[in-house]
């Protein structure tokens, strides 16, 4: 499945990746030596994240109920904690440089298509 920004009319990644068990939410990208430029990993309803065990930076972007981007953190280093965002019901994360590469902003609206 494709992720795109809608208000900049622009594909973001071509392959969202859904955590959507118990293990593939707690393992997340721990284990992973990097994530690709074209895939996101999904965790729907999540207001915070940590990247403890990590090997890599990740970009992050919280979104709301609607897809609207809430929030967004570049770069964030292995051994980090993002504390709830508020307003945040959901978040990707990406390899860490896509957030300035497809200049997504607070405010954007993105759309997962089938």
């Amino acid at each position: 499945m494709p992720l795109k920004n809608v208000t900049k009319n622009q594909p973001i990644v071509k392959n969202v990746n859904v955590a959507r068990d118990f293990w593939t939410r707690v393992r997340g990208l721990i284990g992973r030596d990097t994530l690709s430029d074209e895939e996101t990993l999904f965790f729907e309803r999540c207001s915070s994240i940590h990247t403890c065990f990590m090997r890599f930076p990740i970009d992050v972007v919280f979104i709301n109920k609607e897809f609207k981007v809430q929030r967004t953190f570049e770069n964030v280093k292995p051994w980090r904690l993002i504390m709830p965002v508020p307003g945040a019901r959901s978040v990707f994360e990406f390899k860490s440089g896509v957030i300035r590469q497809k200049q997504i902003s607070v405010g954007d609206q993105l759309n997962v298509e089938p």
